[in-house]
């Protein structure tokens, strides 16, 4: 007789422990579906925080080794005194196929020479009823602390990290772009443009703190910002957000009486997973000199955004792998027992001379019919509780994470700023927090279910039955009660 038959007629009329086979069969279907799909989510999460959120690498001086390492001299200048970067070795770094962006920085301190800074007017009237009250001239204090502007030399405004963290937009005229380098052009935040009349195209001049040039500014653009004004701010102005003017990198470097440096440097990469072998490149290209500079990683959006998908993507992996191993102990335990209690057919079996191993094929066949029915149910059903736990594990470890950590915004830091040519606009788009996973079953998670199901039906079936079938026909009649 055909043993796919007596495989059917097995199932069909033994109902009961068809239904539990099934009910087991069924859970550890679902289970091995719901850990493959989350962990699918998990991952396409993954490349969608990673080409959101993006990272840089900054090139900055190390003040930390030159006080540690460096001489007497060396550790004076890495406390007191700035230490620029050559705009060569900055831009030597730029070609690299792992820099997607970047953005140099080069920053100054001047005074307002034929306008009114945001809070000059209220500092000059305590100053004056000060100095009054003291019997002095009024007057306000000189020097690089007490400067009217902070003036940020960049080479793409849009790139600026007030602008890529959202706390300043645009609100009439263009972003400075590399068409800008080497004129004297600027933007300014629209309270001091409103302050003092201004509009696009009109001329404004400044004084340097340190050279005491002054340059004369066009406005090309104004922006508005909504970071918080520091108490500082109503003795230090320079401080004051209002009175922050971005400029090309050359007329910040005018104003300091430097040219071909910058403070400085951004590098954008493609990829956060590309830090490492950018600096790793960076260090055997040999133009940057490491005793003095550093490039410092900053992915921590990118890591603390990843941390919990990460965390739901090794929970589910623990999943599959706890379902396959205790799935493959429970039925090989169940074909076991079913094994046992049909020791006698089997010897009967094998005294007409039915060979071993279409018997061992007849339970394969037998568990393979429910598995089938089993793993259509589990197809069903499969989604449903992955969407379920996925977004439930998802929640508890955000709401760990946001016990454990400051409350972040994430911004997208990988805005185009003209790396790979001049212009290119930032895309200031937020991005919270995943709060859920896109949780959908593919056509590979139901293959690698099925691969797995298959495995665990043939581990827990031949290893059992190989135990009974090495008994002969005589013994297995004989022992019969």
């Amino acid at each position: 007789m055909n043993f796919i038959k007596r495989a059917y007629w097995s199932v069909t009329a033994r109902k009961g422990k068809s239904l539990i086979l099934l009910v087991v069969l069924a859970v550890i279907s679902v289970f091995v579906l719901t850990g493959l799909t989350i962990q699918t989510a998990a991952e396409e999460s993954s490349n969608l925080a990673r080409k959101e959120l993006g990272g840089d690498v900054t090139l900055t001086v190390d003040r930390q080794s030159l006080v540690e390492n460096g001489g007497e001299e060396r550790r004076r200048q890495a406390m007191f005194q700035p230490i620029p970067i050559d705009i060569e070795d900055a831009e030597s770094l730029i070609e690299s196929h792992y820099v997607e962006g970047y953005n140099f920085y080069s920053t100054a301190s001047a005074m307002a020479t034929d306008f009114t800074a945001i809070g000059a007017a209220e500092e000059e009237e305590s100053a004056t009823e000060e100095d009054q009250a003291q019997g002095s001239m009024p007057g306000r204090m000189g020097g690089g602390m007490n400067s009217d502007l902070d003036v940020q030399g960049v080479l793409f405004s849009d790139a600026a990290a007030s602008f890529m963290d959202g706390q300043s937009e645009m609100v009439e005229g263009e972003h400075l772009t590399a068409d800008d380098a080497g004129k004297m052009v600027t933007l300014v935040e629209e309270n001091l443009a409103s302050e003092n009349g201004w509009s696009i195209g009109d001329d404004i001049s400044i004084t340097s703190v340190e050279t005491e040039e002054t340059v004369t500014l066009e406005i090309k653009g104004i922006y508005s910002t909504s970071a918080e004004i520091p108490p500082q701010a109503e003795r230090i102005l320079s401080m004051n957000p209002y009175n922050s003017i971005y400029v090309p990198l050359e007329a910040a470097n005018q104003l300091k009486g430097e040219e071909g440096i910058i403070n400085q440097a951004i590098y954008y990469m493609n990829d956060p997973l590309n830090i490492e072998a950018f600096i790793a490149e960076a260090k055997e290209l040999g133009t940057i000199d490491f005793d003095t500079f550093i490039l410092n990683a900053n992915d921590q959006l990118y890591q603390q955004m990843m941390g919990p998908i990460e965390n739901v993507s090794s929970f589910s992996n623990k999943i599959v792998l706890l379902v396959t191993i205790a799935g493959s102990i429970i039925l090989g335990l169940i074909v076991m027992m079913t094994i046992r209690e049909r020791k006698y057919e089997m010897g009967v079996l094998l005294a007409i001379g039915e060979k071993r191993k279409k018997l061992v094929g007849q339970f394969l066949v037998e568990i393979l019919m429910v598995a089938v029915l089993a793993m259509g149910l589990s197809l069903v059903t499969g989604s449903y509780v992955a969407e379920a736990v996925g977004n439930q594990l998802l929640e508890q470890e955000l709401t760990a994470s946001e016990e454990s950590n400051e409350p972040q915004s994430f911004t997208n830091r990988r805005g185009m700023m003209g790396a790979m040519g001049p212009g290119g606009m930032t895309q200031n788009q937020d991005v919270q927090t995943m709060e859920e996973l896109a949780i959908g079953v593919t056509a590979e998670n139901i293959i690698m279910m099925v691969g797995i199901g298959l495995l665990v039906i043939l581990v827990s079936t031949l290893v059992p039955a190989l135990s009974v079938l090495r008994m002969n026909p005589k013994a297995i009649l004989t022992n019969q009660d």
